[in-house]
């Protein structure tokens, strides 16, 4: 299993993306000769060796001919890749790279998707990053890759929508769900197209995942921020299976003596709702004797006030205690498969060492059907298992199943 690492210590863009993925061995021509499919006038490419702050890197640069810089809709662009002689396999990459900026855009400024007008990334010369990008992956022969937390930066950008914060509102849109850090470095460090490479391709994040290194590459930003500005990448053969991801969760906890426990159920209805990622009570016996009940709440932790504030509002309690702690989780996916009795949804995990998948149906659709159907509760779930391995064991990619980032599920 070929994999590639994005280190981004100072950001990603789609130039450093490619300039990075030649600079660790893929042909410049073999990104022209493709990239010519597209039928695209009016640009030329400029690859070439160069420093920043010391280290040596490839510099990839897309030059437009003046007053060449036509806006277009995201159907224009679609129809443009999948008209192409491209590979099908790079059609799929760019389009889905795409489709996550178009989303992302459409979502910020209110419009569907199919008729957003891409500005910055609309131009030519994000295309030609989007679509080299998927050319030399497929070049590169990467099946899987993954990705440092993200360094956003801070500060302002001019943009065709006038100046707007770092990072800017199609960006953070794509980073949600992702792991960033802060840097204090001035600057627009991961751009929206830099994101939406990110949002469609990283099947995980962290440190560099166990692998054998066969090729690194640098690719050089255009901009100075006064550290050296470039994207490392490591491109080599996995040695095992990706581990569980590494999650900070917070944990809060309160005992309550004093209050009905219909309005504790409704409080863990709530918490739930809220976006906990679990909420349970423990009997316990209290000072003086006294029965009652030990709520505790996981969540992720810039959920924490918020959920605080709600035990607050919600219990008599006076004094919510909160920890820290570290938690491991599998990665996995929703699936849905059809059964006998109807559609079930499936929570699906992958095991570190390749012995199989855990699977786990969703209660609420089983339920429904069990009750629909008037048969046991366990034959929807027997029925469900067997769907959900059956149409993994049937898939030639079983991997597709498997999202890009860990989610925040119990």
């Amino acid at each position: 299993m070929k994999i590639l690492y994005l280190d981004c210590f100072s950001g990603i863009s789609g130039d450093m993306m490619l300039g990075a993925l030649i600079d660790a061995g893929v042909p410049p021509a073999a990104v022209q000769s493709q990239l010519d499919l597209l039928g695209l006038e009016g640009y030329s490419l400029k690859i070439y060796q160069d420093k920043t702050h010391g280290f040596q890197g490839t510099r990839f640069l897309v030059e437009m001919e003046q007053y060449h810089h036509p806006h277009r809709t995201w159907e224009d662009i679609r129809r443009i890749i999948e008209g192409s002689g491209l590979h099908p396999q790079v059609k799929r990459c760019a389009l889905d790279i795409f489709e996550k900026l178009a989303r992302a855009e459409g979502k910020v400024h209110g419009v569907e998707p199919r008729h957003v007008h891409f500005h910055e990334v609309g131009a030519i010369d994000s295309i030609v990053d989007i679509v080299g990008t998927s050319i030399a992956l497929r070049e590169a022969g990467v099946e899987k890759v993954y990705c440092s937390p993200l360094p956003t930066g801070y500060g302002t950008i001019q943009t065709q929508h006038g100046v707007l914060p770092i990072p800017a509102p199609a960006t953070a849109e794509l980073l949600k769900g992702f792991p960033i850090r802060p840097v204090e470095v001035e600057g627009e460090l991961v751009t929206p197209t830099g994101a939406a490479i990110v949002a469609a391709l990283a099947r995980g994040f962290g440190p560099l995942p166990a692998m054998k290194i066969a090729q690194i590459g640098y690719g050089l930003g255009t901009r100075e921020y006064g550290i050296p500005n470039f994207l490392r990448v490591f491109i080599g053969e996995g040695i095992e299976r990706q581990p569980a991801s590494e999650q900070e969760i917070s944990i809060l906890q309160t005992n309550i003596d004093d209050l009905n426990p219909e309005i504790l159920a409704y409080v863990t209805e709530k918490l739930l709702a809220s976006e906990a990622l679990d909420v349970w009570l423990t009997p316990v016996i209290m000072k003086k004797g006294r029965s009652g009940n030990l709520l505790t709440v996981l969540c992720l932790p810039e959920k924490e006030e918020e959920l605080m504030q709600l035990i607050f509002a919600e219990t008599s309690t006076l004094g919510v205690r909160r920890r820290r702690e570290k938690r491991f989780c599998l990665p996995r996916k929703h699936i849905s498969v059809e059964t006998e009795f109807g559609t079930v949804r499936v929570k699906v995990a992958t095991c570190r060492d390749d012995s199989g998948w855990q699977m786990s149906p969703e209660y609420e659709d089983c339920r429904r059907l069990a009750l629909e159907k008037n048969v046991p509760l366990k034959n929807v779930y027997i029925c469900a298992i067997k769907a959900a391995r059956e149409a993994l064991n049937n898939s030639h990619n079983p991997e597709q199943y498997f999202c890009q980032t860990w989610e925040p599920t119990q």
